[in-house]
């Protein structure tokens, strides 16, 4: 008889449950933020959609389908508004200086090109001590979160989400995966630092409740028949948003071998995770930003559009997921 593979949550149930992706996190407890980066290997492609209309990145012009490089050596996601953006300077200089990276004339003396993607969320106001002069901790934080990838990664107040809010409440770190009976791997991990609320009016229920596996975010359920806010909950950032200050940074990996054109694709259907998880979502305050990793592993079979859209719709909902378990373990760190 067949061997019956189990669906659901990876191991850790993380995206490093996704083949080839591992994550390093570092904080700076005196600043209240941090850094996560995540390292495909080998490198992989990359695709990005940005929907809010305040973003802060790096590198994303070149995952365009039409451009020059097809794989990123590294992602990073961070805190710090503009000055989080040198994490990805600290990731870069040691991959250079190791030999990682796109290389368009391969030659002794002529040093390699890391390709590193960066979006950073706002925490600049959260109380932190951010008197750092000419010498914001980022690169530092960068370069600690490159030594310390592996495959296990803290939730809650961990990495980019250490400072974070989300809407009234404290923002986190969150990360979910999925494994199908046909061996698809599917992982998010999130940054959520958001406008909106996680919370249905009124309880602590997640709006991502109806995607929860195991109980991974404390097996809370509507009373009764909620019906959605029409106006703005309480329990948002509304009075307080300025440019940039809100905003969910995300990726999603897959282990399917995806072009260019794919990869966008596939991130624009996990942005979906972050409406069923946040209210309001997207809006002109918000930095929402989201990355898809093929990681190249397995052949997309025919038909490719009905796998692609399959591993689209269920990177959704582990975004949701990731995002309700980056809350819930902010809210029991405390």
């Amino acid at each position: 008889m067949p061997k019956t593979v189990k669906t659901g949550p990876g191991p850790n149930n993380a995206i490093t449950d996704v083949d080839g992706i591992q994550v390093g996190q570092a904080v700076d407890e005196k600043a209240v933020t941090g850094v996560t980066v995540i390292v495909p290997d080998p490198p992989c492609v990359c695709g990005v959609d940005i929907r809010g209309g305040g973003p802060g990145t790096r590198e994303t012009g070149a995952l365009l389908p039409d451009t020059l490089v097809d794989r990123i050596d590294a992602l990073v996601l961070a805190g710090g508004s503009v000055y989080g953006l040198a994490a990805a300077e600290g990731v870069t200089v040691v991959m250079g200086a190791e030999g990682r990276g796109f290389s368009l004339v391969p030659r002794d003396g002529v040093p390699v090109s890391p390709i590193v993607p960066a979006a950073i969320l706002y925490d600049l106001a959260n109380g932190g001590d951010k008197n750092w002069g000419e010498s914001p901790p980022y690169i530092r934080l960068g370069k600690e979160a490159l030594a310390a990838v592996g495959d296990e990664i803290a939730v809650g107040r961990a990495g980019a989400g250490y400072g974070a809010g989300a809407g009234a409440y404290a923002g986190g770190l969150g990360t979910a995966s999925y494994i199908t009976t046909d061996g698809w791997q599917i992982g998010a991990i999130a940054a959520v630092n958001s406008f909106g609320s996680p919370y249905m009016p009124g309880s602590l229920c997640f709006w991502a409740w109806p995607y929860e596996l195991n109980g991974e975010f404390g097996n809370r359920r509507p009373a009764g028949d909620v019906a959605p806010a029409q106006e703005f909950p309480p329990d948002t950032k509304l009075g307080s948003a300025t440019a940039r200050t809100n905003t969910t940074i995300c990726a999603v990996a897959v282990n399917a071998k995806l072009s260019k054109a794919q990869a966008k694709r596939l991130a624009i259907m996990a942005q979906d995770g972050l409406a069923r998880a946040i209210r309001p979502v997207h809006a002109p305050t918000d930095g929402d930003v989201v990355f898809a990793l093929g990681t190249g592993v397995k052949e997309l079979p025919d038909p490719q559009l009905l796998t692609l859209t399959r591993l689209g719709s269920i990177a959704a909902d582990c975004l949701a997921r990731a995002i309700a378990r980056g809350v819930y373990g902010a809210e029991n760190d405390g």
